[in-house]
């Protein structure tokens, strides 16, 4: 394991650690906690990997896990953010952005990671990060009442394509 990959791997762990957080704090109160209790089991997987391999290097240094200051300061930002996204009722779609940051990070970590057993547990992990993140996004255009503007655009389309094939004739050949 070389320098960049250390990098990429505490990278990959702070950032799953972070979005843990979000998700702790996000999903107490509300009735999607279920959703939020999901993906801070995924994001605590996906940090428990990226230590485990960073565990198995033979620099002391590069064993070291997370600090208690990373982790206060983690959880305060957490909770500042958390307050502002419930009180504009906001919290999936400010969470989904925590989400999308994970599963960017885990790609980068799988795409170039050499450890055939590393690369696979990752895959099995962004299997569930993009059904998560689908889910989440449905409740944050729910959030945002895009949902029922989209379906009746589609719907006015669907009617002027209908209406458009009506009137062309005909052609039998």
């Amino acid at each position: 394991m070389i320098d960049t990959e250390v990098v990429r791997l505490r990278n990959l762990r702070n950032v799953a650690l972070r979005a843990r957080a979000f998700a702790r704090v996000l999903g107490k109160p509300t009735a999607d906690g279920a959703v939020f209790a999901r993906s801070a089991v995924i994001c605590w997987t996906i940090a428990r990997i990226a230590t485990g391999r960073l565990r198995a290097h033979p620099y002391l240094s590069y064993q070291q896990g997370p600090s208690r200051l990373r982790d206060l300061v983690d959880r305060s930002m957490a909770s500042v953010v958390a307050f502002g996204a419930r009180r504009s009722g906001r919290s999936a779609t400010v969470y989904i952005e925590e989400l999308q940051r994970v599963a960017r990070a885990v790609d980068d970590a799988r795409a170039l990671t050499w450890s055939a057993e590393f690369s696979d547990a990752l895959g099995r992990t962004q299997v569930q990060l993009r059904r998560l993140t689908q889910e989440l996004d449905g409740r944050a255009q729910h959030e945002s009442g895009t949902v029922r503007e989209f379906q009746v655009e589609v719907t006015a389309a669907a009617l002027q394509e209908i209406a458009v094939e009506s009137n062309w004739p005909y052609l039998a050949i």
